[in-house]
């Protein structure tokens, strides 16, 4: 397997390098040349297999430049008892007939970020050991909130690795920002950037192609990676727990093989959406997939008007994870859309940089809406999503988690008594990451107390056992206290890393 750039700007290489390297360094992503099929009776079989296998059978066929002993390995290493203490790893709960949602917060962090960042440390070190580089790497990272700690959680302590993680100064959750300033690693650098994410992402992305700090960073014995779902190693982990959503159907004989299912997504960044329909393109049977979004609901206008446009307030909501505006993972899903037409990909890129906005053709815009629909829910309707949900099934979900549900209950509707079909609806974080949005969609109010103890005052609502990485985070030292600018990135990279302008 090869894997070719967005934008036809790179060389082909093998996985180890795309993962090695985070994204192309002239601008672009990488994407697999093409994309593996699986046969129905692979993954009827899938039924019979754990979490683990289900994740070989699909992650083998895409990094093919890893031995097979590495892989199992790591997938080994990943998905032990101690990173996630339930079975299936990634459960999924019946609410109602045909109705279920994906609990992907089982791991460390309490976020679905777990699922792949607990295996990339693995993909990454090792795929540096192939290419022979011998360079100390520097992951850098533009977090929403969930990512920043789950990377942090990942690459902390791993040798040969230093993973400087920005941050929103003020869009994140005071819990999301806790476990962040907190973590511990020698190799581990947190920022608080004076900005929204977009402003982290496009600075971080900016950093990667600037040919002068990529020098002197070369010069000082560094190197330049992602843990971003810009980087394949990120994506390609999260394709398995589809298969494993579907494979738990199957074995509870909620459908039958062949039976098309629907998967709901609340997505800011576009990653995790486009793993369920890489999954879709291996042949997983999907009907459409529901595509969320909160008030920041720029891939709901782009799904119903073909018209991808930036130029448009921010709004900072309590589902802070999706509060994005450039979701980086939509060119690879342009790339696929358009059977690869690299010269359509970049025109329309380079109009997003040079006038905010693009618009593609009518015919692909057909082509997308056949199988997307884009839904997106305001505060108010995430809040209510939240106390029904609580209400109808004593079940407790977080503000993303909720904007999906109300997307869904939405899409449902506007087919008015059309065939419905089985939906999976992603549960994206643990609701005790976001008791405030919580109780206050629960009861209405909010008792006065701090983040911390509103923890404690969840449980007493929900019964909820509180996550295990949240518990005493109070108690944590403050170890990471940077702040910056969005304009002084590299300036801040350069003093991490003490690295001048002269190397």
């Amino acid at each position: 397997m090869k894997y070719i750039s967005t934008r036809g700007n790179y060389k082909k290489v093998d996985s180890a390098e795309a993962i090695r390297l985070g994204m192309v360094p002239a601008g672009g992503l990488f994407v697999p040349e093409t994309i593996p099929r699986i046969s129905e009776a692979r993954i009827e079989n899938m039924k019979n297999k754990s979490y683990q296998e289900i994740a070989y059978q699909i992650l083998h066929r895409y990094l093919t430049d890893y031995q097979a002993g590495e892989l199992k390995e790591f997938i080994s290493k990943a998905y032990q008892e101690d990173n996630f203490p339930v079975s299936a790893i990634a459960p999924v709960k019946k609410l109602d007939a045909d109705y279920f949602i994906l609990e992907l917060w089982h791991g460390p962090t309490a976020a679905f970020k777990d699922m792949a960042l607990q295996l990339m440390p693995y993909l990454l070190t090792k795929a540096v050991t192939k290419c022979n580089i011998n360079k100390e790497l520097v992951i850098l990272v533009a977090t929403s909130g969930d990512t920043g700690t789950a990377a942090l959680e990942g690459f902390k302590n791993v040798e040969g690795v230093k993973i400087v993680v920005f941050y929103p100064e003020d869009g994140v959750s005071k819990i999301q920002e806790a476990q962040m300033t907190t973590v511990e690693g020698d190799n581990t650098v947190v920022v608080a950037v004076e900005g929204n994410f977009d402003d982290c992402q496009n600075a971080v992305k900016k950093v990667f192609g600037d040919k002068d700090l990529n020098q002197s960073l070369a010069a000082s014995g560094y190197q330049f990676s992602s843990a971003n779902s810009i980087n394949w190693g990120r994506l390609v982990p999260q394709i398995v727990y589809y298969f494993s959503a579907y494979a738990h159907l199957l074995r509870e004989n909620e459908i039958k093989m062949g039976d098309k299912i629907e998967i709901t997504v609340p997505t800011g960044n576009f990653g995790n959406i486009l793993s369920a329909y890489y999954a879709y393109r291996m042949g997983l049977p999907v009907n459409q997939f529901i595509c969320a979004s909160n008030e920041n609901n720029i891939l709901t206008d782009f799904i119903e008007t073909g018209v991808y446009d930036i130029r448009r307030q921010f709004k900072k909501t309590i589902s802070p994870s999706m509060d994005i505006l450039i979701s980086s993972n939509l060119e690879r899903f342009l790339f696929e859309i358009t059977d690869h037409n690299f010269e359509k990909v970049k025109k329309w890129y380079q109009q997003l940089k040079e006038k905010g906005k693009f618009e593609i053709d009518s015919h692909y815009q057909v082509m997308i809406q056949e199988i997307f629909t884009g839904k997106f829910a305001d505060e108010k309707e995430s809040k209510t999503a939240i106390k029904n949900t609580f209400e109808s099934y004593n079940y407790a979900v977080d503000p993303h988690t909720a904007v999906g549900i109300k997307a869904f209950h939405k899409h449902i509707h506007d087919k008015k008594g059309e065939n419905l079909f089985p939906v999976i609806i992603d549960s994206t974080a643990n609701p005790y990451k976001f008791s405030k949005a919580v109780i206050e969609a629960i009861q209405g109010d909010i008792p006065e107390k701090g983040d911390f103890e509103l923890l404690n005052e969840l449980k007493k609502i929900t019964g909820m056992d509180i996550h295990r990485c949240l518990k005493n985070l109070e108690a944590k030292k403050i170890r990471h206290q940077r702040v910056c600018s969005d304009n002084e990135i590299e300036k801040e990279i350069r003093d991490i890393l003490d690295i001048n302008q002269e190397h």
